[in-house]
């Protein structure tokens, strides 16, 4: 295992909100983690741009309805309230 997730300072890393954990996430790992599946299925979303109902199957994904980025960090990938969003202006590169 990695040492991206030894530190569980909020705001840092896999512990960032918002865009700064879905760049984070799509850095991670030369961006192996960002493609991977998150496990057990995925994690139940409601988009925080449009409102849209999803499955973030995925560790960063799009909204399947506005496009909207998404993502969950591999320390959290079971707490749906830990999916961020990265602002409706964010675009994948």
């Amino acid at each position: 295992m990695c040492n991206c997730g030894s530190t569980k300072a909020p705001g840092v890393g896999p512990f960032a909100t918002g865009r700064e954990l879905v760049e984070f996430v799509l850095k991670a790992h030369g961006g192996a983690i960002a493609v991977s599946s998150v496990p057990n299925g995925g994690l139940p979303a409601t988009c925080q741009g449009c409102s849209a109902y999803f499955r973030l199957n995925t560790f960063v994904q799009a909204c399947p309805k506005c496009g909207g980025i998404h993502a969950v960090s591999p320390p959290r990938a079971t707490d749906p309230s830990a999916i961020q969003f990265a602002g409706a202006d964010f675009q994948l590169p």
